[in-house]
């Protein structure tokens, strides 16, 4: 992600077909192109140009449950991600203790929730602790965050124990940005390759653009076997990790991996996610513009964000 991975995504989308050669002409600067993981712009049910072609002897795509919560440990990798790629184990044994950091964080996923706007379906939290995803270029992310997806639009919340000095509680961080449906896999293509890693005991899935500075690297990894979460409960591929480029100019997060653990089809408690929107944030919050701090951020300054002027319409 440069100026980070959503807005160099946006410029490979160019390079994917000509079906999302109008979208910086069609869309604000916070809708964006995410081979239809996370909204349909960009995408042409014709051509299908959003859905991954399967070759003959892949394996059926793994599917999200229903509803889920799981932790996960978040490596940011800094050196050596060339010869050794995600995915990757935890610890990454492919690595040296010095090639990355270390964080932590949970993710909340509810496939069937409706918002109070009734503007689409389903939500999704991510939070971050004490490190919030470096996709964006700041260089200081030692403050917790969470992005919340409800229905259509997703919301950016930070908290007053670490919050950086005058960023706001809450931010739209996108008026189109749905959680990633249950058979959103369908979207990225089948890495044979990476689905060596591990010892043959994932299946991956990358999308991968070779664009300039840094190509853009978008995966997800499931476990080829079927397990249960207990007793009596259905057996299903549950995913391993979940890796990424992120912000290497300013973040220094050339690859990103978030390896899960604990992961249970447990449903989210509405008092502990969503809600905290209803609580953060105001009627019409106020866009995020983590993609285009101002200069003064690149050495590692806090942005104003009151000082900061919204998007033109």
């Amino acid at each position: 992600m440069n100026t980070s991975f959503l807005k160099r995504l946006l410029l490979a989308a160019l390079l994917l077909g000509a079906g999302q050669t109008l979208w910086a002409q069609e869309y604000p600067d916070n809708v964006y192109f995410n081979m239809g993981v996370h909204n349909d712009k960009g995408c042409d049910a014709k051509t299908n140009n959003c859905i991954a072609k399967r070759k003959p002897g892949e394996p059926a795509d793994p599917l999200y449950p229903a509803t889920w919560v799981s932790d996960w440990i978040m490596y940011r990798v800094t050196a050596n991600y060339v010869k050794s790629p995600p995915p990757y184990s935890s610890p990454p044994s492919t690595l040296k203790p010095a090639d990355y950091t270390v964080s932590r964080g949970t993710s909340y996923y509810d496939n069937d929730y409706v918002p109070a706007d009734k503007d689409g379906t389903g939500a999704m939290m991510e939070h971050y602790e004490k490190y919030c995803l470096p996709i964006f270029p700041i260089k200081d992310n030692n403050y917790t965050c969470s992005f919340v997806s409800l229905g259509n639009k997703a919301y950016f919340l930070t908290y007053p124990e670490d919050r950086p000095k005058d960023m706001p509680a809450c931010c739209m961080f996108s008026p189109m940005n749905h959680p990633p449906r249950r058979d959103f896999i369908k979207h990225l293509p089948y890495s044979a390759a990476r689905s060596q890693h591990l010892d043959g005991s994932v299946q991956a899935y990358a999308l991968e653009i070779p664009v300039k500075p840094s190509p853009i690297l978008f995966g997800y990894a499931f476990y080829k076997k079927a397990s249960s979460d207990g007793p009596g409960q259905p057996a299903y591929q549950h995913p391993q990790s979940f890796y990424f480029s992120g912000d290497a100019s300013v973040a220094n997060a050339p690859i990103v991996s978030q390896n899960y653990l604990n992961w249970r089809t447990e449903k989210p408690d509405p008092a502990k996610t969503w809600d905290q929107v209803a609580k953060m944030c105001p009627a019409n919050p106020p866009d995020c513009q983590l993609f285009t701090p101002p200069p003064s951020l690149k050495n590692g300054a806090r942005p104003q964000w009151n000082q900061l002027s919204p998007p033109s319409p």
